[in-house]
């Protein structure tokens, strides 16, 4: 056994090592990987601010009061709330009490608010789609280079040519293809599980807009007697 496996500071020495066989496509997967982990870490951090995982309790509470006719009290619990499902159900509230705007015109605005709510969620994805993508084409041009020169190598040596240098060309290539796909891999997971958390606050806000439009007749009656109360005073 190598004694040096043993020895915690030779892994860096190991992986400038891979670095250096794997010529300038291995540079270029690390500086990937780093972009991509950097990029993961900051949006767990970005959904959690956006209240991906809260739950949307006190969004639930709001439209529980807005149900029963309490609009103030419905607006009061999403006051200052940050999270993309109590944002959605604030404007959808919003807009239903805007004298200016009919149901269509509500809808309209409660669909843009959602849109631009959405785009927020999904911002980053697409730098890990294109890690997904670029990690193993660059591990693949990283081994077709030096698979060309290994076999250049071979052809250069010509009868004299030592199978053994040509087997050490061949696995120093394809480390480039190893390091491609372990970038890839990680990515691709963690898209998918944003996708999953974005598809979630998608139906959620659908749910709460629908919920929320559903009971405009109970807005109205009760921005009726709202006009009709001050009248009377």
């Amino acid at each position: 056994m190598d004694s040096t496996a043993q020895i915690p500071g030779a892994l860096p020495g190991r992986m400038v090592d891979a670095l250096v066989l794997g010529g300038p496509a291995m540079w270029a997967i690390a500086a990937l990987s780093v972009l991509s982990l950097a990029l993961i870490f900051w949006k767990l951090w970005d959904l959690l601010a956006a209240g991906a995982w809260s739950g949307g309790a006190r969004t639930q509470a709001a439209i529980e009061a807005w149900a029963r006719g309490d609009l103030d009290a419905a607006e009061a619990v999403l006051k200052d709330r940050r999270s993309l499902r109590a944002q959605l159900a604030r404007a959808a509230m919003a807009s239903l009490r805007d004298p200016q705007l009919d149901r269509a015109g509500a809808e309209a605005e409660t669909a843009r608010v959602a849109r631009n709510l959405l785009a927020r969620a999904r911002s980053g994805l697409r730098g890990l789609e294109l890690a997904v993508v670029i990690g193993p084409l660059l591990g693949l041009l990283g081994t077709v280079a030096g698979m060309i020169a290994a076999f250049r190598a071979l052809q250069e040596a010509g009868v004299q040519a030592d199978p053994a240098t040509l087997a050490g060309g061949i696995w120093e290539a394809l480390l480039t293809t190893a390091a491609g796909m372990a970038v890839a891999i990680p990515a691709q997971i963690a898209l998918s599980g944003f996708d999953a958390v974005v598809d979630r606050l998608r139906h959620d806000m659908e749910d709460a807009a629908t919920r929320i439009f559903a009971r405009a007749s109970t807005v109205n009656a009760a921005s009726d007697r709202e006009r009709l109360r001050a009248a009377a005073e």
